[in-house]
């Protein structure tokens, strides 16, 4: 993700929520969650697939998992699917959960499809650095705001939307029966905590940021719990966890002197480079060495 693309989220977000606002108020409330649901579900497959794929590979053979297979439809070639026997394997027991979904709706199967997307957004974006990550963040602490304190139509698409982009959590409460949390309040903020987990591995600090980056998401979403349930009232969560998350690990880096180093941190430049760099953002000894032997040649 660049500088570009960051600043620019919250305003895509932005358009697509209030999109996704005039559909429900515009066009009938069944047909738009069939299609929007059908959609997810299709999504849901892969999604489940993707996540059991690293459990199922240890007990199949390394060839089920490696070995790629091509499908071209009959009379249309240039349609052509690649698949492994493993992701067809994952596939079945998938699809049968997400048939579960569609005709129960049960919420502890929409959390496992919600958990699944969550696992993939993370695991599939990359900020490249934590500068970029503090641009969307603060962007985005900035929508939450505005949309669900200033307007009706962060709620209203919320409890309109029956698919699984929210975790729902039973409150026994006729009148409030589940308490909800959007798919983006975990995956926005983990992919800055995945990134201060590739940070600490590459720079063999210990895992102490990620540490710290999680203990402040942590209290952010048990802040937007206990304010949610004294106001009665929903809340933007990203108003406390964005705090949490930039605040724990950026309080962590000034005490141990590191703030430099991490804000100068780049994994999109280390990638390219093929050598991981210092704390201080310089080149190894060992990648200059390499360098100096190849400039000699």
């Amino acid at each position: 993700m660049s500088k570009e693309h960051a600043m620019r989220f919250p305003f895509i977000g932005s358009a697509v929520l209030l999109s996704l606002f005039l559909l429900f108020k515009f066009l009938p409330k069944e047909l738009v969650n069939t299609v929007l649901s059908g959609y997810f579900v299709i999504l849901g497959v892969f999604a489940i697939s993707a996540t059991m794929i690293p459990t199922l590979a240890m007990f199949l053979p390394d060839d089920w998992t490696e070995r790629v297979i091509r499908w071209k439809a009959p009379y249309f070639k240039s349609f052509e699917i690649e698949f492994t026997k493993t992701q067809v394997i994952a596939a079945i027991p998938s699809s049968a959960f997400c048939a579960w979904y569609v005709t129960k709706k049960h919420w502890l199967a929409n959390n496992a499809l919600g958990l699944a997307f969550s696992i993939q957004g993370i695991e599939m974006l990359s900020l490249g650095s934590f500068k970029i990550g503090a641009i969307l963040l603060g962007g985005l602490f900035i929508y939450d705001i505005f949309w669900v304190f200033f307007t009706p139509v962060m709620v209203s698409v919320a409890k309109s939307f029956d698919a699984p982009i929210k975790l729902l959590f039973p409150t026994g409460n006729r009148e409030r029966p589940f308490s909800m949390l959007g798919l983006g309040d975990i995956v926005i903020p983990g992919i800055f905590v995945a990134l201060a987990l590739r940070y600490d591995e590459s720079q063999k600090t210990g895992k102490r940021y990620f540490k710290s980056a999680f203990i402040g998401y942590t209290v952010g979403l048990i802040t937007t719990i206990i304010v949610m349930n004294w106001f009665q009232a929903a809340q933007p969560a990203l108003l406390y966890i964005v705090p949490g998350v930039i605040g724990f690990m950026g309080a962590h880096a000034v005490i141990r002197g590191e703030l430099k180093q991490v804000l100068e941190f780049d994994e999109t430049a280390e990638a390219e480079e093929g050598s991981p760099k210092k704390a201080d953002g310089t080149a190894s000894e060992e990648s200059t060495k390499v360098a100096d032997e190849k400039k000699e040649d």
